[in-house]
């Protein structure tokens, strides 16, 4: 029997990048999973929930993208040390 031949350097899924796409998808779940924000209320400060809620995922996309992009950095960093042993 033959084997096919193995791909060096092609895509690799590791941990790492499985929470690097997690971090760059759940904004996008959570703002076209719209039934699940479509709310008035709970109001704070007296805005309705529906805006508030958009309002918290802009921060939160924030947070999530510079953590993926550091994940991101932090990852490349070691294959580069390890392509260079």
């Amino acid at each position: 029997m033959s084997q096919a031949p193995e791909v060096s350097g092609g895509p690799v899924v590791t941990p790492v990048r499985v929470v690097i796409a997690l971090c760059l998808v759940a904004p996008f779940v959570a703002m076209l999973w719209v039934g699940s924000y479509a709310e008035v209320e709970p109001a704070f400060i007296g805005i309705p929930f529906f805006y508030w809620y958009q309002m918290a995922w802009v921060l939160i996309s924030t947070v999530l993208t510079m953590i993926a992009y550091k994940l991101w950095q932090r990852e490349q960093r070691a294959r580069r040390r390890g392509a260079g042993s």
